[in-house]
């Protein structure tokens, strides 16, 4: 079976929830438009990036009106968007859902929070303690949001979990600029195809343009096949509707040509793991 799926290079205003959600139904209605069945927003797509002390000012909790009309307009069209979520327990965390068929399918939050350099999310928000994939009507996905996909072991542990589809959501700024090529965004690139060819999985790729606080985001949205191959790219910087087909029929030739999900022995990885984790955590002290 074959979906085309919309990855939404949308500029988000910062801090304004009521404008964001403008914003994505306007690309939820561009890529229906298109005859997409499933459409993909960035990191944090109805905050903005770089909130600081506005994190509690934005969050949203799962029943909220912004979610809840996500919920209703994936009756028509699968989406699946970053925001700030306010959970049960009082954290805030930056999570990702997918809603399709009119509800909530799964939430991921980020486990990996950047606390370096530019990046100040540490002290913000609370790192998710899950990593799960699920079952969608496109097949089994994984969600990552940004830094996630900077850590071997999430794409691996999502994978493992069945996972044929893997999403990142990311607010990635432009940095390392050479002349005409974004380094930040090469390097994006380099992940999304060593993951779907080592992972055999497809890799989708949706990042934010614009300018905020003086930070320009690098767009490049892009999206590798399960063989490896870029299928789709983005321009960098600006706004843009980058569109993939996916195909059920191209992920069972890849994984049949290169059976490495087969031939995985997760059980020698799990030994060694934990003899690794009972020696550093069993030191001298």
């Amino acid at each position: 079976m074959k979906h085309k799926v919309g990855l939404a290079q949308i500029s988000p205003l910062l801090g304004n929830v009521e404008k964001n959600i403008a914003l994505c139904r306007d690309a939820v209605a561009r890529a229906q438009a298109i005859d997409c069945s499933w459409v993909v927003l960035p990191e944090l797509a109805l905050s903005g990036y770089m909130l600081r002390d506005l994190v509690p000012e934005v969050a949203l909790t799962l029943d909220s009106e912004p979610i809840e009309e996500l919920s209703a307009l994936s009756a028509r069209i699968a989406i699946t968007a970053g925001f700030v979520e306010e959970t049960p327990d009082g954290r805030f965390c930056n999570s990702a859902a997918h809603f399709e068929k009119g509800r909530i399918a799964h939430v991921h939050r980020k486990a990996y929070l950047p606390t370096y350099g530019m990046f100040d999310e540490g002290r913000y928000f609370a790192p998710g303690d899950r990593i799960r994939a699920f079952d969608s009507e496109f097949g089994r996905l994984g969600l990552m949001i940004c830094e996630d996909a900077w850590h071997l072991s999430v794409p691996y542990v999502l994978a493992q979990d069945g996972a044929e589809i893997l999403v990142i959501l990311s607010s990635s700024p432009a940095r390392g600029v050479r002349g005409e090529h974004i380094e930040s965004s090469q390097a994006w690139g380099f992940i999304v195809r060593v993951y779907s060819e080592l992972l055999r999985c497809y890799v989708l790729y949706a990042n934010r343009a614009g300018y905020e606080e003086g930070v320009s985001f690098s767009g490049a949205s892009r999206a590798s096949s399960a063989g490896g191959a870029t299928i789709a790219e983005g321009p960098p910087l600006d706004e843009e509707l980058v569109t993939v087909e996916i195909s059920s029929h191209e992920l069972r030739r890849a994984r049949l040509a290169t059976p490495l999900h087969r031939d995985e022995r997760l059980e020698l990885t799990m030994r060694e793991l934990e003899r690794i984790a009972d020696g550093r955590y069993r030191g001298p002290f």
